[in-house]
């Protein structure tokens, strides 16, 4: 039997604006979020309790309670499965090193990627990246920081316009401020949300700017301001894991050098000639220095 957060994903794409809020809000915490009341679904995605049934219209189930029905027993069947029970104990009690477990369960939290990811979002932030815009903006947290630096660096070698703001609401808020209906902000904020992605995320949305929020499961705040929002899984010890993210972040890139093809593959070798001129200048410079101490 299909999964209602299978049905949700499949159509992401046709959803509202409004829709999509509460989709978001019932896949970052699914199945608890749809087993409260229609209307506190609606609170927590700040929508209405009219929106929240229009999307059970959309994947077809006709009522509130049929859709808490099917969750409940969706529920039933993972806790009775013999292949969830076994999932479960997967590492716990298995043999093997630290090392290997380790590795496993990051390999857990990319394949998440699949269903915490919805295809429809994920094909949206790239058709955004890789249209010709006046600017894309990067920023993150005390940590995504540098996930979101390596986006805008890799992503500048592929289209033009691309930078990262290491101080979003100090030095590098002219960026924003400068903003507008063809610019796009991507914004990393992970638990622990920090009050910046919010406000950024915002004032690119007051400029016109397009808003791409990369998060986790639990969905920031900034997402509420935003147009695509791509949730992964970062369970770690003793932080975060940033497995799932840099897969996502690679994706990303790859799928817009797809879809910028030739004109990205010139911007490449543009980049990769200058290089070779700043490594051969730097080359020259120590073949003379080695000459002067020969001599």
């Amino acid at each position: 039997m299909t999964q209602v957060k299978d049905a949700v994903f499949e159509r992401m794409d046709e959803l509202s604006p409004a829709e999509k809020k509460v989709a978001r809000s019932l896949l970052a915490d699914y199945p608890s979020a749809g087993l409260t009341s229609a209307a506190t679904l609606a609170q927590v995605a700040g929508t209405s309790t009219p929106t929240v049934l229009r999307l059970l219209a959309r994947i077809g189930i006709g009522s509130y309670p049929d859709f808490q029905e099917q969750l409940r027993n969706e529920i039933s069947q993972a806790v009775n499965s013999p292949v969830a029970r076994a999932q479960h104990r997967l590492g716990t009690d298995a043999d093997g090193s630290f090392f290997s477990r380790a590795i496993g369960q990051r390999l857990e939290l990319v394949e998440r990627l699949r269903t915490s990811v919805p295809p429809s979002e994920f094909d949206a932030a790239v058709r955004v990246l890789a249209t010709p815009a006046r600017h894309v903006v990067t920023s993150g947290g005390y940590f995504s920081r540098y996930v979101a630096r390596i986006l805008a660096k890799q992503l500048d070698q592929l289209v033009a316009g691309v930078v990262h703001a290491e101080e979003p609401l100090g030095a590098d808020i002219g960026r924003y401020l400068a903003m507008g209906k063809d610019s796009v902000a991507v914004v990393f904020d992970l638990r622990r949300y920090e009050l910046p992605a919010k406000q950024v995320a915002s004032l690119a949305k007051q400029r016109g700017a397009t808003v791409v929020v990369i998060t986790d499961e639990g969905l920031s705040p900034a997402s509420d301001d935003a147009d695509v929002v791509l949730p992964v899984a970062v369970e770690g010890t003793p932080f975060d894991s940033f497995a799932a993210l840099l897969v996502l972040v690679e994706c990303l890139v790859e799928g817009v050098f797809q879809r910028v093809g030739a004109a990205g593959l010139e911007r490449m070798r543009e980049w990769e000639e200058s290089v070779r001129i700043t490594r051969a200048f730097r080359a020259s410079a120590q073949a003379r220095d080695d000459e002067e101490e020969d001599a």
